[in-house]
C-alpha cells in the first residue's frame, strides 16, 4: 500500500499566492488605467501605434518608480490595453422603470424629507383656506339662516315674509359662489328687517308750551300749492323716544329720527291748528301706532306716510 505524500507548506500556500497577485495586478491595472485618463494629452499622442504604445508603457512606468512603485510590464500593458477597449470604465444603467425604482431606493432619504415638507406646505395652505375662507363661509351660513329665523318668527305679515324670502335666496346664492361680500349685506338687511318688525311704539303729535305741532311747505316744482305736515314723536309704551328709519320726501334720504313731519290732508292739519288754539292743548294727540311684527305704523288719521325730517 502505498503511502500518501502530503503536500509541502509552499505548495499548500500556492494557490492563494497565485489569486492574490492576480487581485493585485488586477488593482494595479485598474490605477494604470486611471492614471492614463487623468492624463488625457499623453494618451491622445502615444496611444496611436505598436512603437507609441510601447513608448507610452515607458513613460508610465517610470512615473510610477518616480512614485517608489515597480510594475510589472506586462501590468502596464495590460493598463493601456483596458483603456483601448474602455474596460473599468463606468457605464450608467439604460433608463427603465428598474433603473428608476433603484435610483428611488438610493435617494429614499432625501424623498422622504421632501415629502415631509411638501405635506407640512399642503397642510399649512389647507389650514389657512379653512380658517380664511370655509370658517367664515359658515359663520356666514349660520348667521344667515339664524337672521331669516329671527324674522319668520316675529312675522306673519306676507310682505316681510317675502322680503325676508327673497333676502335669504340672495345670501345663499352669494355664498354659493364664493362673493362672501354680498352674503354679509343680505345678513345685514336681514337683521335691520328683524329689528324694523320687533320694534313697537306709537306716534303722536308733539305737544307742548314750546313744541311745534304742525308745519306747511311750497313745493319747489308747484309754487301755488302747500304741503301740510303734522309734527309726530315716536314713543314706546313708558313715553320714551324711540328712532325710527325716516325717508325725507324732500332730499330722499334715509334718517334715523324719533320726531319728525307727517304729510297730511289741508282739513286735517286745520283741525288740529284749531283744537291747540282753543286752549293751547291738543286733545287726541295719536294719530298712530306701530305694532310688533309689522312694517309699518297704522294711522288713526289720514296720511300719505309722506316725511320730512327737518323745518
Amino acid at each position: 500500500m502505498t503511502d500518501a505524500v502530503a503536500p509541502t507548506p509552499a505548495a499548500a500556500g500556492a494557490a492563494p499566492q497565485t489569486s492574490g497577485v492576480a487581485l493585485d495586478e488586477v488593482m494595479l491595472a485598474m490605477d494604470v488605467v486611471d492614471t492614463l485618463r487623468h492624463r488625457q494629452g499623453l494618451v491622445e499622442q502615444e496611444l496611436q501605434g505598436e512603437v507609441r504604445e510601447a513608448a507610452l508603457i515607458e513613460r508610465l512606468r517610470a512615473t510610477y518608480a518616480a512614485q517608489g512603485i515597480d510594475v510589472p510590464e506586462h501590468v502596464l500593458a495590460a493598463g493601456v490595453a483596458a483603456l483601448r477597449e474602455d474596460r473599468f470604465a463606468y457605464r450608467p444603467p439604460p433608463p427603465g422603470f428598474a433603473t428608476t425604482l433603484a435610483r428611488l431606493y438610493v435617494h429614499r432619504a432625501s424623498l422622504a424629507a421632501l415629502a415631509v415638507v411638501v405635506v407640512a406646505v399642503i397642510a399649512l395652505v389647507l389650514g389657512v383656506r379653512h380658517a380664511t375662507v370655509v370658517v367664515p363661509r359658515q359663520a356666514l351660513a349660520a348667521d344667515l339662516s339664524s337672521v331669516h329665523a329671527r324674522v319668520t318668527s316675529g312675522t306673519d305679515a306676507p310682505a316681510a315674509l317675502q322680503r325676508a324670502a327673497a333676502m335669504l335666496a340672495a345670501g345663499e346664492a352669494a355664498l354659493q359662489r364664493g362673493d362672501t361680500a354680498a352674503a354679509r349685506v343680505e345678513v345685514d338687511a336681514l337683521a335691520s328687517l328683524a329689528a324694523l318688525l320687533e320694534q313697537r311704539y306709537e306716534l303722536v303729535i308733539a305737544a307742548g308750551p314750546n313744541a311745534v305741532s304742525g308745519v306747511w311747505r311750497v313745493p319747489d316744482v308747484n309754487t301755488a300749492a302747500r304741503n301740510y305736515y303734522l309734527i309726530v314723536e315716536a314713543v314706546d309704551d313708558a313715553g320714551r323716544p324711540v328712532r325710527v328709519e325716516v325717508t325725507n320726501e324732500e332730499t330722499g334720504r334715509v334718517e334715523r329720527v324719533s320726531t319728525w313731519g307727517l304729510r297730511v290732508p289741508q282739513e286735517v292739519f286745520e283741525r288740529v291748528a284749531a283744537d291747540k288754539a282753543a286752549d293751547g292743548i291738543i286733545e287726541d294727540r295719536l294719530v298712530g301706532a306701530k305694532r310688533a311684527g309689522a312694517l309699518a305704523p297704522e294711522y288713526t288719521i289720514p296720511t300719505s306716510g309722506g316725511a320730512i325730517t327737518r323745518w
